[in-house]
């Protein structure tokens, strides 16, 4: 098949991929109400005559997590607090939705954080709630301890992530900085609750998820130390970051609770792996033979982009182990070190930097975007590299190398056109990377 074709069936498996994640997609075969009986997966709960549901909810799925809730239990919803970092056209009454900051929290996060502080702790043994919790909780709702300044939070939040330390390293020291993570939201409730949850976590962690704002949280204080340590800012962090991990772990500021309650259930409805099923089924659907390789991928992005293209190469020449035509498949989060001062993010660093291995090799093909429509600081999704792509960079004097030192990858594939866009999804199982390794032409 000719370029084109390729990627039109590249981006057809993205946006299918996307789709079996969304809300809209997810909520309506997970939740089922009749009469009083509450039916969330296979788990049935009895609600008493007339009585209602509270709604809480973060993420940047939320919004969408909401409304799709709002459909299945009508007027059962008592109210709530939902916080997005995209408020819509939406009518979601009785609930009231407002936005949060991301990636770094900001003083929106903390209103946010408050209101739903405020909401779960005025609810009664009696009551019932609902908290609809995906990716970018992290930073949409936020409260520092007391001995914290939220601009200390901002700041010990970027230093975190310019240094490429893994998420679920970033809302460990996060959770122990703050009112709300690691299961101290939940602490601050006597109702039973079940949380319905998006993964944009490798494994599902729950306690990693949004950092666990109703779960419980197995790191330590003594772990935020050695990750500081580790990443080589410990002497760089707020003075007063230093002094509350300190003083954590002498015991003078309790640790974040390490048992889940057993008022509050969670339940996994949305999955990484479940948009490679549906991007595998997408894939075979346009006559190519389709394989998950893993739901796990991690690493430098630009290393993880030489090692995909080793395997295209490989398959392209040995017909081993997977018969072209055909689309690998792989589900996961990779990181990026930020030295320069470019736009993009991991998804369009690991297209370019496979773009640079891929080079001529016409029947080879890399996607890579994240499921939230998002990546890093720019607007695109992500990128697709292939030949076409590379000869037109060359045609215009474009050095992929100049442009990955500056980590500019956006401006590349803005030049060529290259990018995915999709706008925000709505949803985020993380990242979707995908390679079409189609028949040599003789």
């Amino acid at each position: 098949m000719d370029s084109k074709k390729r990627r039109k069936i590249a981006r057809r498996i993205f946006e299918s991929a996307v789709a079996s994640v969304l809300p809209a997609s997810l909520i309506p075969g997970s939740v089922f109400l009749q009469d009083n009986t509450l039916q969330i997966l296979d788990t049935v709960l009895s609600l008493q005559p007339g009585q209602k549901v509270h709604v809480f909810g973060s993420g940047k799925a939320s919004i969408g997590m909401a409304k799709s809730l709002l459909s299945v239990l009508k007027e059962r919803v008592a109210g709530g607090i939902i916080v997005s970092s995209q408020l819509t056209d939406d009518d979601l009454s009785p609930l009231m939705a407002v936005k949060g900051s991301h990636p770094v929290p900001d003083e929106m996060s903390t209103r946010g954080a408050e209101l739903l502080i405020n909401g779960l702790s005025q609810l009664s043994p009696d009551d019932f709630f609902i908290y609809l919790l995906s990716g970018g909780t992290s930073a949409l709702i936020e409260k520092p301890i007391n001995s914290i300044s939220l601009a200390e939070m901002q700041e010990t939040t970027r230093l975190l992530l310019h240094s490429s330390v893994p998420i679920h390293k970033i809302n460990a020291i996060r959770k122990h900085l703050s009112m709300v993570k690691g299961g101290r939201l939940g602490q601050c409730t006597r109702a039973s609750g079940a949380v319905l949850v998006i993964s944009d976590v490798i494994d599902d962690d729950l306690s990693v998820i949004g950092s666990g704002p109703l779960y419980f949280d197995p790191s330590s204080y003594e772990q935020c130390r050695e990750i500081l340590e580790h990443a080589a800012i410990w002497d760089t962090v707020p003075a007063g970051v230093r002094s509350a991990i300190m003083k954590g772990l002498k015991g003078d500021i309790p640790e974040t609770p390490k048992k889940q309650k057993d008022s509050i259930r969670h339940y996994l409805l949305g999955t990484n792996r479940i948009a490679l099923g549906q991007a595998r089924q997408a894939a075979e659907g346009a006559g190519l033979n389709s394989y998950i390789l893993t739901s796990s991928l991690a690493g430098e992005a630009r290393e993880v982009a030489k090692d995909l293209v080793s395997l295209a190469r490989n398959v392209s020449n040995h017909k081993k182990p997977y018969k072209p035509p055909v689309c690998l498949l792989f589900g996961g989060e990779t990181t990026v070190t930020v030295r320069g001062k470019g736009t993009g993010g991991r998804n369009q660093e690991l297209a370019l930097a496979a773009l640079a291995e891929i080079g001529r090799q016409d029947n080879i093909l890399l996607l890579s975007g994240g499921t939230d429509g998002i990546d890093g600081n720019s607007s695109a999704a992500g990128a697709i590299a292939d030949s076409d792509f590379f000869m037109e960079g060359s045609g215009q004097g474009l050095s992929i190398e100049r442009f990955l030192e500056d980590n500019n990858a956006n401006a590349f594939f803005q030049a060529v056109g290259g990018l995915l866009e999709t706008g925000p999804t709505g949803t985020n199982v993380m990242d979707i990377t995908l390679l079409i390794i189609d028949k040599e032409e003789l």
